[in-house]
């Protein structure tokens, strides 16, 4: 089955439908569900750390899930203002791992790897790797992750 393709731009780290003779166009339902659930922000929870001039964010549509608990997105954008330090990196590497925990809990997946890993100063590049239920697995690179959600 194919979806709505998004089309990943690590340039602007952002996604954007594909369109191709006016039409949109099909393609890789595991990327599109990937990029929507790691670069959505997820609602922070009642004890996360934010500020007093950030919300705490989240999706609407959330409140209507069918699932009861069910939610869409991740929580990165809670370190946009923390220095990238181990801790940064193992809470970067957790939100990831709760944001695409849907994706076996659904049988979409039987594993999930990542790795989340800094580069140079200011520079986290993250990679995820999913093994389907048929055995394949498909493995996506987001660069600069850092300097975008803190951008």
């Amino acid at each position: 089955m194919s979806d709505v393709s998004l089309i990943w731009n690590p340039e602007t780290f952002s996604a954007d439908i594909s369109v191709s003779a006016g039409d949109l166009t099909g393609g890789d339902d595991l990327e599109s569900s990937v990029i929507n659930s790691l670069f959505t922000w997820r609602r922070a929870k009642s004890d996360d750390d934010v500020s007093d001039d950030v919300t705490r964010r989240g999706w609407w549509g959330d409140t209507l899930a069918e699932v009861d608990g069910d939610k869409v997105g991740s929580r990165l954008w809670l370190l946009f203002r923390r220095k990238i330090t181990n801790e940064t990196m193992a809470l970067a590497r957790e939100a990831v791992a709760e944001a695409l925990q849907w994706l076996i809990d659904d049988k979409v997946a039987t594993g999930i790897a990542t790795s989340v890993t800094r580069n140079g100063q200011d520079r986290v590049d993250m990679v995820v790797t999913i093994t389907r239920t048929d055995g394949r697995s498909r493995e996506l690179k987001f660069a600069n992750v850092w300097g975008s959600i803190n951008g």
